[in-house]
């Protein structure tokens, strides 16, 4: 047996990794969702000359919107585009049968921005980075 460490999987590495988990899954709990039905989108923010000044970047499968990560330029910030663009992801994963939304952000980042805006922290992770902490929230859309 080799054990291999790369930076750069093959697709098709990927894609057998993806199989495998998902015939597991499959197996194990009939009618589990498969995780092929992920649904991934960007929701941006753009200026009226099209300079991109923020956005999220996120996907959907299981049930859940997870906001993988919520950007603003400097310019943007606190002027609602935060909220417009978590507005924006949520309303797009509940036209498409998502019920839950769910982020992580860091004790430097968006915790009570993200409170402000109906999510509850679940969960932490101390000294990640380090330093510091991340939160886990979730939300019933």
């Amino acid at each position: 047996m080799d054990i291999e460490v790369t930076t750069e999987p093959s697709p098709e590495a990927l894609e057998t990794l993806s199989q495998g988990i998902q015939a597991y899954n499959r197996d194990t709990i009939p009618g589990f969702p498969e995780v092929a039905e992920e649904l991934r989108f960007a929701v941006l923010a753009r200026t009226s000359v099209g300079e991109l000044v923020g956005g999220i970047r996120a996907v959907a499968f299981w049930g859940y919107l997870s906001i993988e990560l919520l950007w603003l330029s400097e310019s943007a910030r606190g002027r609602g585009i935060g909220t417009g663009l978590v507005r924006a992801a949520e309303a797009f994963a509940v036209q498409h049968g998502f019920e839950y939304a769910r982020v992580e952000t860091t004790s430097f980042q968006a915790k009570p921005f993200y409170e402000k805006l109906g999510y509850d922290v679940f969960g932490s992770l101390e000294n990640f980075p380090p330093g510091h902490r991340s939160y886990f929230l979730k939300k019933r859309l």
